[in-house]
């Protein structure tokens, strides 16, 4: 079984500018993000990156974990769950290992509520952004940390042991 977070942000923390991920970005990161999302059973995202990032086509089934409709993602499972409670509906329906790219907030929570195995996290140049993820709070917090650095982009993998 495996949650698997995955969020890019710029030097600063930001996750967004002008309200995507586009501009934080990098070319190393997202040929990162698409050879992720084939490995998983499932994706989840929160209602917020549903309305501000492209999901139009998923590898794999789409969940969405929101309160409202999303009618331009016809295909997606809509959800109005509890991120929690979610996870536990997307592994008996789709599987045991999920990817999660919801936003800072979205992802936040999860970490925080100890629902997260490994924290994928992208650090590029940009900054100036919005929607900040405290990313070094995090990698304090990991078991484990890797690091690595593909062109303008440092990538961290860290691990986290959950509590019982």
């Amino acid at each position: 079984m495996s949650v698997v977070a995955t969020i890019v942000v710029g030097a600063d923390g930001s996750s967004s500018l002008g309200g995507s991920s586009t501009e934080v970005t990098s070319a190393a990161d997202r040929a990162t993000f698409l050879q992720r999302r084939r490995t998983v059973d499932c994706i989840i995202i929160g209602g917020n990156t549903a309305r501000n990032e492209p999901y139009l086509k998923t590898p794999v089934p789409l969940v969405v974990v929101s309160k409202q409709s999303h009618p331009q993602l016809p295909a997606a499972h809509v959800w109005n769950l509890d991120p929690k409670d979610a996870l536990d509906k997307a592994r008996d329906e789709f599987g045991e290992n999920i990817l999660i790219e919801g936003g800072a907030s979205f992802i936040s929570y999860l970490l925080e509520n100890n629902q997260v195995d490994v924290l994928e996290l992208s650090v590029t140049s940009a900054s100036g952004g919005a929607d900040i993820f405290d990313y070094m709070k995090y990698l304090s917090l990991a078991n484990s940390v890797t690091k690595s650095v593909v062109a303008d982009t440092t990538f961290y993998s860290a691990e986290f042991r959950k509590q019982k």
